[in-house]
């Protein structure tokens, strides 16, 4: 499109409810900006003002392109203004949170790296399994595993994830294994914070209700009570492929292991968003691609 100046000329009179108002913002004198706008009506073929001694008045395509064109150069504004506030240097305090494991064995070291760049800026990082409302609780960003719900957050995803449902040498030893979902129900399953597991049948996401005698919501005691032969547990990849490499564990039912789940940063949806969010989000995910969890 041709002839900017003549439709920010046309938006700062309608908004100003003056040819002076708009001279003033634009640096040009009156005369200028009438110029501009009835070149604009003769570009169109249409007027778009009625000008009157005592005041402006917009014509009916006038509003019409008025509500388009404002909108438009406020874009250009929120461009402005998102390149500025991107080359802003991250301030103020930082507050996310994640699960316990994957946050101190994964996430903390990428925060402390991005605190270590960036002085002027504090954090404050609370580990929990439980699912946080970052908005209501006023957190910045949050660590979610598995599989997403719907949500007005923003997500990005940092890594896959999959979950292995597996028992030790030693239980296998005393149990067979299990070739159906059924068969689940002979086993002592131990359970986390969830009193199901997830698995992929036919291509579809299932969860499928287990029982047993041992439950906790910690994954490194579900990890250790898994390996001390207590029963079968379902865990991610980070906890257990290198017991499975080691031949201390066995996975069991791998036609339905759920391998679409990831790891996800999220964060609320906001029109401006924080240096601080958006750079550590970048950040977090350039680091975890380098260094994936496995």
């Amino acid at each position: 499109m041709q002839h900017w100046d003549r439709i920010e000329a046309f938006v700062e009179v309608v908004r100003h409810q003056s040819f002076a108002g708009a001279a003033r913002d634009l640096g040009v004198s009156g005369s200028h900006v009438s110029r501009l706008v009835a070149r604009l009506e003769t570009q169109l073929g249409t007027q778009l003002l009625y000008r009157t001694t005592r005041r402006l008045r917009l014509t009916d395509a006038g509003a019409v392109y008025f509500e388009y064109c404002s909108q438009l150069f406020d874009g250009f504004q929120e461009a402005r203004n998102a390149i500025g506030d991107y080359q802003q240097q991250p301030t103020g305090v930082l507050k996310l949170t994640c699960a316990t494991t994957f946050g101190e064995q994964f996430i903390a070291p990428l925060v402390n790296d991005f605190l270590a760049l960036h002085p002027q800026l504090s954090v404050r990082m609370e580990f929990t399994n439980r699912r946080v409302d970052i908005v209501d609780e006023g957190f910045d960003v949050a660590i979610r595993t598995g599989a997403l719900p719907d949500s007005s957050l923003i997500a990005r995803k940092l890594c896959p994830r999959r979950e292995y449902l597996v028992g030790s040498a030693a239980y296998f030893e005393q149990h067979p294994h299990p070739h159906t979902l059924g068969e689940l129900a002979s086993h002592n399953c131990l359970l986390g914070s969830m009193d199901h597991w997830s698995f992929d049948v036919q291509g579809q996401h299932r969860t499928w209700r287990v029982q047993g005698r041992w439950r906790a919501n910690s994954g490194l005691a579900l990890l250790d009570a898994v390996r001390k032969g207590l029963g079968l547990a379902q865990l991610p990849d980070y906890y257990v492929e290198t017991h499975l490499a080691s031949g201390e564990l066995v996975a069991v039912l791998d036609q339905y292991a759920c391998t679409h789940t990831a790891v996800w940063v999220v964060y609320p949806r906001h029109r401006h968003l924080s240096p601080k969010v958006r750079q550590f989000v970048d950040f977090l995910v350039a680091g975890m691609q380098r260094r994936g969890p496995g």
